[in-house]
């Protein structure tokens, strides 16, 4: 796999290789680039920005359509020496690097083929329902006032995690948005994002406005400092030092949780199933499961019953049509979270609900593959360690806290789904600067609308409004 330098392939001496995560198989030979290189190739960013801008919106959008059915289904180049890589190919190999089953993997190509071919409604969502032709222009009007929209950067930067394919999603506006993308893909997942360039690509997009450069820590912090506008993902220590650069959009870990109010808690066995594939869709590998359950009363049976129903989950072959759990690519990951949470289990106040289910120790191998079984922990408060924190797997924990409480303890969350129909807690939690995304009634926080940001907002990001009169 070459790097792509304004989108053509670049083969450099130096390479990182792939394995395959069970028996540790070469898959695949990466060319690194260095930050000189990402320097260099910056400094002629205009030209993808101008070939963006040789296209309305409208045609943008057209081929932002095109590009997701050819990413969903189509046989694209991998590579400048002939190889092609079928949907079916890319399913099985990122499966092997990455420990993803091939259910999740399709279901992850679903929702980015989804953002694709949606993404009309999505940035009708993003702009609030703008005029689009206005950012062709670069003026209009909205409501009936005048209205112009100038760009705050020539590219968007891209630091990818490798969690989860899907999360490419939050990039994809950037491209109807006349923006390029400059991306740093993740250490084992570099597939999705170059499979969706030679859509994008063979869809009619020009190929200046990508780059795709595997780097080390240096390059990406040259893509954060260069691109006028960036994304980042990792964990509190990766991101803390760009909480406050507003030219760095950081997503970190969701902290999303399910809270049941105090007149909806006796129902609570009829939303044990929503709760439990909140915490577990996706292998709980997403930003949007839930890793906190706040209940008024009923802690220990809510864990109970949750340990009971995750509990039992173990690994399966990568091709089982019901397989649920990922493995790790990174084994010290998975070893790393093991024991955090079998330490946070000596602090007083925190009980595993999970294991008297589990038949077995949550570390465990299965095929080759190092694999973590579900982890339901009831707390005391939130203040033991485990009572807030988030892993690469399906955990969560159970916390009992009084509804007048909630908001003071939960702390800032991605996602909250609050199940309860107490118009006063409903206005407070509308009220709370804490929560990015909120699901009123019982809706999984791994539900996502189209017609509304996700996380953040890309066209605010990438564009400000001005004021704007004309004699």
């Amino acid at each position: 796999m070459p790097a792509l330098r304004r989108g053509k392939a670049y083969e450099s001496l130096d390479k990182n290789q792939l394995v395959d995560h069970r028996n540790g198989e070469v898959l695949v030979s990466i060319s690194q680039v260095n930050a000189g290189i990402i320097r260099k190739d910056l400094a002629r960013i205009s030209e993808g920005r101008a070939a963006l801008k040789r296209f309305t919106v409208e045609q943008l959008i057209e081929i932002s359509i095109k590009a997701g059915d050819l990413f969903l289904n189509g046989v694209l180049p991998l590579g400048d020496k002939g190889h092609t890589q079928s949907a079916q190919e890319y399913t099985e190999t990122l499966s092997r690097t990455s420990g993803l089953p091939h259910v999740m993997v399709r279901r992850n190509m679903v929702k980015i083929h989804q953002a694709l071919t949606c993404m009309r409604t999505v940035l009708n969502g993003l702009t609030r329902g703008l005029d689009l032709s206005v950012i062709d222009r670069g003026y209009g009007e909205q409501s009936g006032s005048p209205v112009s929209y100038y760009p705050t950067t020539q590219a968007l930067g891209l630091v990818m995690p490798s969690n989860s394919p899907a999360v490419n999603s939050l990039w994809l506006p950037a491209i109807p948005l006349k923006t390029p993308v400059i991306i740093k893909p993740g250490r084992e997942e570099p597939w999705t994002p170059y499979r969706l360039i030679q859509a994008f690509i063979a869809a009619g997009c020009p190929s200046e406005a990508f780059g795709f450069y595997p780097t080390d820590h240096e390059g990406s912090g040259e893509i954060l400092k260069s691109c006028g506008r960036a994304l980042i993902f990792g964990d509190r220590n990766t991101t803390a030092q760009y909480a406050t650069n507003p030219a760095v959009q950081v997503h970190g870990p969701g902290f999303s949780k399910i809270l049941i109010g105090a007149d909806e808690i006796e129902r609570w066995p009829e939303f044990i199933d929503l709760i439990a594939g909140s915490i577990a869709d996706n292998g709980g590998r997403s930003c949007i499961n839930a890793s906190a359950v706040v209940v008024p009363k009923y802690g220990r049976e809510i864990a109970e019953a949750l340990g009971r129903k995750l509990g039992p989950i173990t690994p399966l072959p990568a091709t089982d049509e019901n397989a649920r759990l990922s493995g790790f690519a990174n084994v010290k990951m998975a070893d790393f979270i093991d024991s955090a949470i079998e330490e946070g289990l000596k602090t007083p106040g925190a009980e595993e609900a999970t294991a008297p289910f589990r038949n077995g120790p949550r570390r465990t191998e299965f095929e080759g593959g190092v694999y973590l079984r579900p982890t339901i922990v009831r707390c005391d408060s939130f203040q033991h360690p485990l009572a807030n924190t988030e892993y690469l797997c399906p955990y969560a924990s159970v916390v009992e806290v009084p509804q007048s409480e909630m908001l003071k303890q939960i702390g800032p969350s991605l996602v909250v789904t609050a199940i309860t129909k107490d118009s006063k807690f409903m206005e407070e939690l509308l009220d709370s600067s804490l929560i990015e995304r909120l699901n009123l009634g019982p809706i999984s926080t791994m539900k996502i609308s189209w017609d509304q940001p996700h996380e953040g907002n890309m066209f605010e990001f990438l564009y400000k409004r001005r004021s704007i009169e004309r004699a």
